[in-house]
């Protein structure tokens, strides 16, 4: 997902620093307002009942646009260029790299179809190392070693290297641990994160390409591309002279990266929003919010999609990709900012 410049530029070098806990184990999933002050302190309650949800039931990205497959139409074009040609825009992915993530999967159909290899974990692979090639070195980001060991175009080799050992990535967990052997070592957690919250991104883009600029897809990319700063109460992020971001303050600054302005506590948000019917799932970019309607609510986060959400949760951890809504929690609704 595409990264404000300015916020990048400020924020690169703590991202390397922050480490990016989970607090609990994975399991499996099926599959703004003037006000810029911080949030009211915290009653003094413990603090999971206070930060909002901290858990990731990691599911892979599922409901993809297919690539086009066949022979040449009208034009001389084949079914995927023209498949390519209309999401690369969209997506921000050069159609030559869309064109190499669909042929990965195509190639991983046939010669491992039990592994369910989707173009848009390449897409996620290939935003999270090079940024689809922008950034130099290779595409997917493979070692010399991957490369001569499963050899191929990149999508390919990289297709492999997910799939090696018997991995289905059509299951959460499979694909979890897929996207952390082939990038092990400092960084896999960010990586994975980044991965994950792209992959999702582009599924959810490939079926509404028309919705590319609207405001709340505009704010996702803004909020992914904070991914790993640190928790900082009250924090406005980077830009404002902080390390990092509360819960509403990434959300207020989301949507103000899209000319979208909201309120700045979670409690104000929630009250200023139009609410999601309590019947639908909330869509990408509604903010999800935790805490009593009647007296106050006390986390916001944004919604990704596939029961997802990015999150600054509490102090002491980094934004991070969470489950959105679990048995038990205090989920008090969703709103819908644009």
């Amino acid at each position: 997902m595409t990264t404000k410049p300015s916020s990048w530029a400020r924020g690169a070098a703590l991202r390397g620093l922050v480490a990016l806990p989970l607090v609990a184990g994975l399991v499996t999933a099926g599959w703004l307002l003037a006000d810029r002050s911080p949030e009211p302190a915290p009653a003094p309650v413990p603090v999971a009942a206070a930060s909002g949800p901290s858990v990731l039931e990691v599911s892979a990205p599922v409901q993809v646009r297919e690539p086009g497959q066949g022979a040449s139409g009208q034009g001389g074009k084949s079914p995927l260029q023209q498949w390519a040609e209309q999401l690369s825009g969209p997506l921000d992915i050069p159609a030559e790299a869309l064109i190499g993530y669909a042929n990965g999967e195509l190639a991983l159909r046939s010669e491992d179809p039990s592994c369910h290899l989707s173009w848009v974990t390449l897409a996620g692979v290939g935003s999270a190392a090079s940024n689809h090639g922008r950034a130099g070195g290779d595409l997917l980001g493979l070692t010399a070693a991957q490369s001569k060991k499963y050899g191929g175009e990149a999508p390919i080799a990289a297709g492999r290297a997910l799939c090696a050992g018997g991995t289905d990535l059509g299951a959460g967990p499979g694909w979890w641990k897929a996207i952390a052997a082939y990038h092990p070592g400092d960084g896999t957690e960010l990586f994975r994160q980044r991965v994950l919250g792209m992959a999702q991104l582009y599924a959810t883009l490939s079926l509404d390409p028309s919705s590319a600029s609207s405001p709340r897809v505009q704010a996702t990319r803004f909020a992914l591309g904070q991914l790993g700063l640190p928790y900082v109460w009250g924090g406005n992020g980077p830009d404002a002279g902080a390390a990092g971001f509360d819960c509403s303050g990434l959300t207020k600054a989301s949507y103000d990266s899209a000319g979208v302005a909201l309120p700045r506590t979670a409690d104000s948000q929630f009250r200023a929003l139009p609410p999601v019917p309590a019947a639908q799932e909330p869509r990408l970019g509604d903010l999800v919010f935790y805490g009593s309607p009647a007296t106050r609510i006390h986390h916001v986060g944004l919604y990704l999609g596939n029961g997802l959400m990015i999150n600054a949760p509490t102090e002491g951890q980094a934004i991070q990709i969470h489950t959105y809504h679990s048995k038990g929690d205090d989920y008090a609704g969703a709103g819908r900012p644009a």
